[in-house]
């Protein structure tokens, strides 16, 4: 067991040729990454690696507080947007002096998170990206701009039995979530911050967007009247909708409930000629800025062969998740996998989710006011200007 300790408390020696890796990977990808360390121990005698799975925040929160008190894993793994917090408290390490530039030049740009100025994490996979995932079952051709999404939804949105309850919808997603707004907020032109890191949720793109996902339940009625992410998941897995939005760390998940899927890009928006946009961001490796220069090297052997060309073509074909080493692009079962082409095509109309700590506070001030319109408390002009200023604060007490 991973010993935290105080910042005041003895530090203990640490134990060179053990590594230990903390994560927050769903159960499909834990299981290839401890297949993927057993090979390595094996390979390498004397050596012990170790993966500790925590939740997204208490990864987070943990992490900071034992790197500040000395002590942590070697390795931390997870998405791009904590790497801002944790270079703010200096406790993990720039990664550009260890690793040579033509080692670097072999990933995807966007496999390579820098902040200022400076290289704080490899990723060995790309996206984290919400698409529009269909049942091919209902859907032959997956729409492409957002009335053909309406037109398509009211068709498959069906009261089966006649009841008068529907038994199947068009479309389903975690709507209530702010996350799963942002692809028909940058569809209608809105984005959350500029590039100082301000704040910018007060404008048409965000209103427009709000009003967009009120009308498919209430003026279309094409989704739920309520739906977590629970609830969509589960009409979608049990043929009770035909179309839902939803993250590249599900796909693996619908195959395996036996659902022929498709992927598709989210729509177009007509009025805009926008493409709706969701958060794109790699998930990779940072290294804890404790880790002695003795043990430095090896920490960066086991990094190494984990991003590697064999490791990373293993996980993409078992979860669809678009690698980040460039030569895998030109790999047939990659190039020519139906799956991979849609995903790499949504990647490359998303936007880079932003790694400074401010996304935090926006993310806490959009939720109560989005979920205000769509309980019909507030208008969508006045929840933008509500979370504009909310955001605003937030940002001001963070940076007190």
């Amino acid at each position: 067991m991973l010993l935290i300790l105080s910042i005041n408390s003895c530090r203990l020696q640490p134990d060179v040729n053990r590594i230990v890796i903390w994560h927050q990977m769903r159960v499909d990808e834990r299981v290839i990454l401890d297949a993927q360390l057993k090979k390595y121990v094996a390979a390498h005698p004397g050596i012990t690696a170790e993966a500790i799975y925590k939740e997204t925040e208490e990864l987070r929160s943990g992490f900071i507080i034992a790197a500040i008190a000395g002590q942590g894993p070697d390795l931390i793994y997870g998405p791009s947007d904590q790497v801002g917090p944790f270079q703010v408290m200096n406790i993990i390490r720039p990664l550009e002096d260890i690793l040579d530039s033509a080692y670097l030049s072999s990933f995807t740009p966007r496999g390579l998170t820098w902040y200022k100025g400076n290289l704080y994490q490899i990723a060995d996979k790309l996206g984290n990206h919400l698409t529009l995932v269909y049942n091919k079952e209902f859907v032959v051709k997956p729409p492409q701009t957002d009335s053909e999404l309406i037109e398509l939804g009211k068709k498959l949105t069906t009261d089966i039995d006649g009841d008068g309850k529907i038994d199947r919808y068009g479309l389903v997603w975690n709507y209530t979530e702010p996350f799963f707004f942002i692809p028909f907020m940058t569809g209608f032109g809105g984005w959350v911050m500029d590039e100082e890191g301000n704040p910018t949720l007060d404008n048409i793109g965000v209103v427009n967007g709000l009003k967009f996902i009120r009308d498919l339940r209430d003026v279309y009625r094409i989704i739920p009247r309520e739906a977590d992410y629970n609830i969509a998941d589960a009409l979608f897995k049990d043929g009770k909708a035909a179309m839902i939005i939803n993250g590249d760390w599900s796909w693996a998940g619908y195959k395996k409930a036996g659902i022929n899927i498709g992927i598709s890009p989210l729509p177009k928006i007509m009025s805009t000629g926008l493409w709706c946009a969701p958060m794109v961001s790699p998930k990779g490796y940072s290294i804890n800025v404790n880790v002695t220069d003795e043990k430095l090297p090896l920490v960066v052997d086991l990094m190494k062969f984990l991003l590697s060309e064999e490791n990373q073509l293993e996980t993409t074909l078992e979860l669809s998740t678009m690698p980040t080493l460039k030569i895998l692009y030109d790999n047939p079962a990659v190039k020519n996998n139906e799956i991979l082409i849609n995903s790499r095509l949504q990647i490359e109309n998303g936007r880079s989710m932003p790694i400074v700590p401010e996304l935090r506070a926006i993310w806490d001030a959009m939720r109560p006011s989005y979920q205000a319109v769509l309980g019909g408390v507030k208008s969508p002009e006045q929840a933008a200007k509500e979370m504009q200023k909310l955001a605003i604060r937030k940002i001001n007490e963070m940076n007190e």
